[in-house]
C-alpha cells in the first residue's frame, strides 16, 4: 500500500490474487486497520504531500493567521495576526496585525515578504497557506510575480500546515493566552519579545532540540538569565568570560 497510495482494497485483492493469495477485501482492510494504515483518498492525499515536503523542503514557507482579544478603549477587540515559517529553519517572521485584513492589507504584506533588500520570500520558492479567503487572488499575484509559488492545502487535510500550527499553539500556549493585551502597541509588544525569545532563545524539538538562531553555548562561566515580558519567558545561558 506504501508502494501504491492509489490502490484500494478491491485492488489489492486482485493483486494479491494474480500471485495465487486469495484473500477478502475485509481481510485487506483489518491488516490496513492494524498497521495504521489509512484509506486510499486520504493514504494519497498524505503520500503525495509528503513527497512534495521532501522535494522542495529548502524553498518551503508556511503563513497563517492567529487571532487575539485585546481590550481597547471600545472593549474587547479581534486582531489578526499574519506570520510566515520558515519549514527548514523554524525560523518565524511576523508580519503585522490588524482588526481588518482586507485586500490593501494582505497587499501590503506581499510587498514586506517580497522586498528586494530584506523580505523573507528572499531565497525561497513556495508559500503553503490553507483555503483561507483573507489570502485574496492579488497578494497569491504579487508572490507570483516575485517567484514564490502558493501552495493550497488538499482538501480533507487539514494536518498538512502542521508546522504553522505548531507555531500558533507555541505563542498562544506561551504567551498570549497568559495575559490580556492592553491596547494595540502591548499586543505589538508581546509579540516582538515572544519572536524573539522562540527564534533566538527558545530550543526546539523538530531540530534536534536546538536553538533557531542563538549563539553557540559557552561551556564555562557564570550562568545567567534574561527575562521576557515580566519573567513570562527565561533564557539560561553562560555569561561570556
Amino acid at each position: 500500500l506504501q508502494e501504491n497510495p492509489t490502490w484500494g482494497s478491491d485492488r489489492v485483492v486482485g493483486a494479491l490474487s494474480n500471485l495465487g493469495i486469495r484473500l477478502s477485501d475485509t481481510t485487506i482492510d483489518n491488516i490496513r486497520k492494524r498497521n495504521g494504515i489509512e484509506p486510499s483518498p486520504t493514504r494519497e492525499y498524505r503520500t503525495n504531500w509528503d513527497a512534495f515536503l521532501k522535494a522542495h523542503w529548502d524553498g518551503l514557507l508556511a503563513a497563517d493567521f492567529f487571532t487575539t482579544e485585546v481590550l481597547c478603549m471600545r472593549g474587547l477587540v479581534r486582531f489578526y495576526t499574519l506570520f510566515v515559517i520558515d519549514l527548514s529553519t523554524r525560523c518565524v517572521h511576523v508580519c503585522g496585525s490588524t482588526v481588518a485584513p482586507d485586500s490593501v492589507w494582505m497587499n501590503q504584506m506581499a510587498r514586506m515578504l517580497t522586498d528586494a533588500l530584506d523580505g523573507f520570500c528572499l531565497g525561497k520558492t513556495h508559500l503553503i497557506i490553507d483555503r483561507d479567503t483573507k489570502y485574496t487572488e492579488s497578494f497569491k499575484q504579487m508572490l507570483k510575480d516575485f517567484g514564490i509559488e502558493s501552495v493550497l492545502c488538499p482538501v480533507r487535510a487539514p494536518k498538512c500546515n502542521a508546522f504553522a500550527e505548531r507555531f500558533v499553539r507555541s505563542i498562544k500556549h506561551e504567551c498570549l493566552n497568559r495575559l490580556i493585551p492592553l491596547g494595540e502597541r502591548h499586543l505589538e509588544t508581546a509579540i516582538r519579545e515572544y519572536l524573539e525569545h522562540y527564534n533566538t532563545e527558545r530550543n526546539h524539538q523538530g531540530i534536534g532540540n536546538r536553538l533557531i538562531n542563538g549563539a553557540d553555548p559557552v561551556p564555562y562561566g557564570e550562568i545567567a538569565s534574561n527575562q521576557r515580558i515580566g519573567g513570562m519567558l527565561n533564557f539560561y545561558h553562560r555569561k561570556a568570560a
